[in-house]
């Protein structure tokens, strides 16, 4: 080869390829560790306003909306919260507010973990 060939020569070298190849891997084992708790988390979400939405929810008592999430977490496969885990207060306009907040550590690798934290609620 001549000179002139080799200085006009682009790409990436093989070290290099490995190296982004183990970067891009790592986010995407990332990305399939964490994924399915943030589906569970938008079931959460989704069971938390259907109980909102209920007409006579201001008048619904606590063992009422447990049983109702309870229902609505196992047909959604929610297995993270339960209705025990729910608080209910009252805001400032005297109406029901529903609210569960949790969090979710999963291991990723070796010593790493993410931490991830989680709140729903019927405010609006």
């Amino acid at each position: 080869m001549k000179k002139n060939d080799i200085k006009n020569q682009s790409g990436m070298t093989f070290f290099g390829f490995i190296i982004v190849a183990a970067i891009l891997l790592s986010i995407l084992l990332a990305g399939v560790k964490i994924v399915p708790d943030y589906i569970e988390f938008f079931g959460v979400k989704k069971i938390i306003q259907k109980i909102g939405n209920e007409p006579d929810f201001d008048g619904m008592n606590r063992k009422d909306i447990e049983k109702m999430f309870d229902h609505g977490a196992a047909a959604g496969y929610v297995t993270v919260v339960h209705g025990s885990d729910l608080q209910i207060s009252k805001d400032e306009n005297g109406k029901q507010v529903v609210t569960v907040e949790y969090q979710v550590v999963k291991p990723l690798a070796f010593n790493l973990s993410a931490l991830m934290d989680f709140k729903a609620s019927t405010a609006k």
